[in-house]
């Protein structure tokens, strides 16, 4: 739950330096615009939290670009955050299964999987504003080292050959040997770490 929240804050703190100019603008997503990124984030909480409520598979990929955001962007996401935090810190929570479109998953593993896709895409809205970019260390390594455990069982995985990558990008070009925790991690995750907006 600490990683989840610590998480969640590093892409709010990006997000409430969104510009009015910047809702529309590319981000490393290309399916994305930014406003479509922070949805995504935002929905993807709404979702977990449907998912801890007993939604199937495919109610989860039904909602899964739903309009989260409304006229508020930063109040939608911090609410969207504090109901999925509430939701999985209750009692019996994490020990729930869930039906995750990847697979059935505890709901601690489907936390852990909710919390790396916020790192990650807290990298992918920094880099389509212009912000810092650093990703919180303890959080990257937490996620590089536990990959295996975070994605264990699960048909779509960014660490599987057989994944059909319909949700996570495939990695692309070369990584240097001597590439830093955080860009290996990026680089996993199919992020072009020359992309610029």
């Amino acid at each position: 739950m600490d990683r989840f929240v610590a998480a969640s804050e590093g892409f709010g703190r990006r997000l409430r330096l969104v510009t009015e100019g910047q809702w529309s603008g590319p981000t490393p997503c290309t399916e994305w615009d930014v406003r479509a990124l922070v949805n995504h984030v935002a929905q993807g909480n709404r979702n977990y939290v449907r998912l801890l409520d007993g939604a199937s598979a495919a109610e989860f990929l039904r909602h899964r670009d739903d309009d989260a955001l409304g006229g508020d962007p930063v109040g939608a996401f911090t609410a969207a955050v504090r109901a999925c935090a509430e939701a999985y810190a209750a009692p019996g929570a994490l020990a729930r299964v869930v039906d995750h479109p990847s697979g059935r998953l505890t709901g601690a593993q489907a936390l852990a999987v909710r919390t790396t896709d916020t790192v990650i895409h807290t990298w992918d809205l920094a880099r389509a504003i212009g912000a810092d970019e650093t990703l919180d260390p303890e959080l990257v390594a937490w996620v590089e080292a536990n990959l295996a455990t975070i994605y264990a069982g699960m048909v779509e995985t960014p660490v599987s050959a057989q994944t059909t990558h319909r949700f996570y990008a495939p990695p692309t070009g070369d990584l240097a040997p001597d590439a830093a925790t955080q860009d290996r991690l990026l680089h996993l995750f199919g992020r072009r770490l020359a992309w610029r907006p």
